[in-house]
């Protein structure tokens, strides 16, 4: 027999063999549907997330508030991100804002579409809105 014919008859027979292996092999089950999302509770925003940058953000300005965001947002850090986690939920929407901007510099946009999807409202449709025109 030629070789390239003894070639191409082993390619048909692994041909064949992967073929019958698609059809007779076990397919995956069916996924269950993921279990029903408890209600929402309200939205209650404070100030209090400034704690966790230290004892002595405890009482600032709104202004300060921003600036903080902003400084905090240029570290890369896990505790700096729950810090923005935090300041998500500020009562000042400037802050919200800042907050979500700083987060979306970072590359953490789905953690600004999960807080938007998880407090459904006026306020974070204007927060998504503005970051929206921002880019």
């Amino acid at each position: 027999m030629n070789a390239v014919v003894l070639i191409l008859l082993i390619v048909l027979v692994v041909g064949v063999a992967v073929g019958a292996y698609a059809l007779l092999a076990p397919r995956a089950g069916v996924p269950e549907a993921a279990p029903p999302q408890p209600p929402l509770e309200p939205l209650t925003a404070g100030t209090d997330w400034t704690a966790e940058a230290g004892d002595e953000f405890g009482g600032l300005s709104e202004a300060a508030r921003c600036d903080l965001i902003f400084a905090v947002g240029d570290l890369d850090d896990e505790r700096s991100h729950r810090l923005l986690l935090h300041a998500l939920d500020d009562p000042s929407d400037a802050v919200a804002l800042a907050a979500a901007h700083a987060l979306v510099r970072r590359g953490s946009a789905g953690a600004v579409d999960a807080y938007a999807h998880a407090h459904p409202g006026e306020r974070a449709e204007r927060i998504v809105s503005t970051l929206a025109l921002m880019e």
